[in-house]
């Protein structure tokens, strides 16, 4: 299977991030914790270089635990920031806000030296669609937060929120990384075919997780492709 996918909206939104850039003092970015590498905009570090950075592992629910704690050393060890949750039930919730302050301590110290007190951090979440973003946004945020003009988000004095629109790059190098991003549902389904996908996904499934589909549906997996 061919996986390719990037309409004109996703240029203006990528053209119009990188003005936004200039405003912010950290980038939250969103991936699938079930695909951590392969749901990363390789575009995003580019663009987010020079500025504190924060990758939120969304859905850390339906990945491997022991995966999720490898990939969280991986990004660590990389020099980022890192927060597992699901956005969902709030799990992890609680954590973002420290780690966040955590992250732009330099920033916020560096504006008490120049006599600059209560400005808030300003943060630009971004990530591929279907990450998690606005279940994100929403769960963080909740009923407090007001939203300031542009896509701005006032959580509390401390900390603003720019959101931004989920965004694929222009070419996948890897067709296994189209193959993931397909199988969670970054790639809308009207341009792929269904059945090729799902024969993939069963592949997947009894190679790394044997067992698993005659636990869910009582299938004999030897009979799968």
């Amino acid at each position: 299977m061919q996986f390719q996918w990037y309409p004109g909206h996703m240029t203006k939104a990528k053209r119009q991030m990188q003005e936004d850039i200039k405003l912010i003092d950290l980038v939250i970015e969103l991936v699938d914790a079930r695909i951590p590498l392969s749901s990363r905009n390789p575009d995003i570090d580019e663009l987010g270089k020079n500025k504190a950075r924060l990758i939120i592992m969304n859905k850390s629910d339906l990945s491997d635990e022991n995966q999720n704690k490898e990939w969280a050393a991986y990004f660590k060890k990389m020099g980022y920031y890192v927060v597992g949750l699901d956005a969902r039930t709030k799990t992890g919730m609680k954590t973002v806000t420290n780690v966040v302050m955590e992250a732009c301590k330099e920033k916020i110290e560096r504006d008490r030296r120049r006599g600059i007190l209560n400005r808030p951090v300003r943060a630009m979440v971004v990530g591929i669609p279907n990450v998690g973003k606005s279940t994100f946004i929403n769960s963080y945020a909740g009923k407090a937060c007001a939203k300031t003009g542009k896509q701005w988000i006032r959580l509390n004095k401390n900390l603003e929120l720019l959101d931004t629109p989920g965004i694929l790059w222009p070419k996948f190098e890897d067709q296994m990384v189209g193959l993931r991003l397909a199988l969670i549902g970054a790639i809308k389904d009207e341009i792929l075919n269904i059945d090729e996908l799902s024969l993939e996904l069963i592949k997947v499934l009894t190679r790394d997780y044997a067992g698993i589909l005659t636990d869910r549906y009582g299938v004999d997996e030897t009979q799968t492709p």
